[in-house]
């Protein structure tokens, strides 16, 4: 579709106004909608329905058409905006020029978990957002079932959030519970082993092959502090990562990233082997 950039959207604009007041958590939750920015987020955002308005600068068009035909086709609202009205949307140093307003992609607990989920993520009281991004778009990578964030954490539909995610907050259900002990007992009453990373659990990731071939729950501990109390208790087993070099710990996101794909690693070879016995 051809965008009409004789009278772009200015920083003024009542829309553009309205936009900028969702890179507020408040003004989130008022609306019901969040702004997402860069090619992977609205490429995302618009394919899989999310987007209801993307505006685009005439030199993110140049660079994004494609996005923006595929937005007119599904009867997304494009609007062309000025330069300066991108800079009033845009939360990152060097605009992209390309945003979306999308409705909320969070799922409820209860849906996040339907079905007969194997795998599932679960951070705890995450407080950094590009930590819990990168935990979203790992989750995704690894084909777990769903992202849970439980306790006070981040707002996953936060912009640092959502870029982090490079596109798979779109593609994976993500749920926030603020009761950790609320999320632990509905990931319990779906017949998963709830295993917790922590850097003194009693077994090695190197020996829990057979435990990772089963439905899973991994509990992930806020980056400072850990697990707190309540979710070392709701955890089945307490998984360490081995380090056998000098570095003295792992960060969030790092070390979700190996325990979730050892977990996909196991499970897969499992199916397959099942499947061959089957043959």
């Amino acid at each position: 579709m051809a965008v009409d950039f004789t009278s772009p959207f200015t920083e003024r604009t009542p829309r553009i106004v309205q936009a900028g007041k969702l890179h507020r958590a408040a003004g989130r939750r008022k609306a019901g909608r969040f702004l997402v920015e860069g090619e992977n987020a609205v490429d995302a955002a618009v394919s899989t329905g999310a987007a209801t308005d993307v505006f685009v600068t005439e030199q993110a068009y140049q660079r994004f058409g494609d996005i923006v035909q595929v937005a007119g086709h599904l009867d997304v609202y494009v609007h062309a905006i000025t330069d300066k009205a991108a800079k009033a949307l845009s939360d990152t140093v060097h605009s992209t020029g390309i945003f979306a307003v999308c409705t909320s992609v969070l799922w409820s607990v209860d849906k996040a978990l339907r079905g007969r989920p194997r795998l599932v993520s679960v951070p705890v009281q995450t407080s950094e957002p590009g930590n819990a991004g990168t935990m979203i778009r790992v989750s995704d990578a690894v084909g777990a079932d769903s992202v849970i964030f439980a306790g006070e954490a981040v707002d996953p539909l936060g912009g640092k959030v959502v870029r982090a995610s490079a596109g798979s907050l779109f593609h994976i259900p993500v749920a926030r519970d603020a009761s950790v002990t609320g999320t632990i007992k509905r990931v319990k009453a779906k017949g998963l082993t709830i295993l917790a990373a922590t850097a003194d659990g009693e077994i090695d990731l190197d020996d829990a092959g057979d435990l990772l071939q089963e439905p899973t729950a991994w509990l992930f501990g806020n980056e400072a502090h850990g697990l707190g109390e309540e979710a070392i208790a709701g955890a089945d087993h307490l998984v360490r990562i081995p380090i056998r070099g000098r570095a003295e710990s792992l960060n969030l996101a790092t070390a979700a990233a190996i325990c979730l794909y050892e977990s996909a690693k196991a499970q897969h070879q499992a199916q397959r082997q099942a499947q061959q016995h089957a043959e």
